[in-house]
């Protein structure tokens, strides 16, 4: 059974006193396994923190279904088995991280004991244990992102939902974050983030979802929605002016960095004719990259590819 689920979900807003309909869903389908980091991937404005409130049962669909762990959204046995981290957290800001836990611990039902051991132990997972006792109003952006992190944890869910998780952290924060993600897999936990940071993604997601436009457009992994060809080679090496002139004058774009020369061609065969040029001529061969997809060249590809209701016309 799927942990989370939507099925042709739709959400249309009206505006204003023109009643003016904002389309922010456009039939969405997909499905979350259990024990999987599954990414929420697309630009600032898809539909992504829609879905996750609707998710959440904080707002409700025009149409189509959602559902946690087989149920409906917003029932309370589902809630009981998920943390959530909404994009922009707000607590009370006169409360520190240890009595946000504690708050948050007991609308979960958990013991005091219980409580104080899982707060003690998630502040300093999330790197906040230096403040703890500082009133949430001292915190940064960053700081904030880490206790709402611990507090989506605390009553240690089976599924963990993240909007904008990395939103504020700085390298070594995300770092820390992605390290707890990967953490919580290896303990069984399913995770579904959104993000628009795809290196994120890259490195975190078994498989991902990419929503522009409020139109899913691919849904997979990344092994399987990123081609497999090559579609060009970088060479990279040194060589006097003379030999480096004569490589220039061959196909390819060939340009000068801080490292050396860079001749990017369009195959493995040019790539070994410049290798075997550098070589023979007496330069040096510093590295030979074949160049795939990449999931941002995927993600721009399909923000700037038109929709379903472009098509048709609409």
């Amino acid at each position: 059974m799927s942990v989370l689920s939507v099925e042709a979900l739709r959400k249309t807003f009206v505006r204003g006193l023109a009643r003016r309909r904002t389309e922010a869903l456009r039939g969405v389908s997909f499905a979350v396994e259990p024990g999987e980091i599954f990414g929420f991937l697309g630009p600032n404005g898809a539909g992504k923190t829609t879905t996750i409130k609707i998710l959440m049962g904080l707002i409700f669909a025009s149409s189509g279904t959602a559902r946690l762990f087989g149920t409906e959204v917003g029932r309370r046995e589902a809630k009981q088995r998920l943390g959530y981290l909404p994009e922009n957290p707000y607590f009370y800001d006169y409360l520190t991280v240890v009595e946000l836990l504690d708050m948050v611990g007991r609308l979960h039902g958990l013991p005091a004991a219980q409580r104080r051991q899982r707060a003690s132990a998630l502040i300093e997972e999330v790197g906040l244990g230096h403040a703890a006792g500082r009133p949430l109003r001292s915190y940064s952006k960053g700081m904030l992102q880490r206790a709402g992190l611990a507090q989506a944890l605390i009553g240690d869910p089976e599924l963990v939902v993240l909007d904008e998780p990395m939103s504020g952290l700085d390298p070594i924060g995300r770092k820390e974050v992605r390290d707890i993600i990967v953490s919580l897999r290896r303990r069984g936990k399913t995770v579904f983030f959104s993000t628009h940071i795809l290196s994120d993604a890259t490195l975190l997601c078994d498989r991902v979802a990419i929503l522009v436009r409020g139109e899913l457009r691919d849904t997979g992994p990344l092994g399987q929605l990123l081609s497999p060809a090559i579609d060009g080679v970088e060479v990279l090496y040194t060589a006097d002016d003379e030999l480096g002139a004569r490589i220039a004058a061959g196909p390819g774009q060939h340009e000068r960095t801080s490292e050396g020369r860079v001749a990017r061609v369009a195959d493995l065969a040019a790539a070994n004719a410049v290798a075997k040029a550098v070589l023979e001529g007496g330069g040096t061969l510093l590295s030979l990259a074949p160049h795939r997809q990449s999931l941002e060249e995927l993600f721009v590809q399909e923000a700037a590819a038109p929709g379903r209701g472009a098509e048709a016309g609409s």
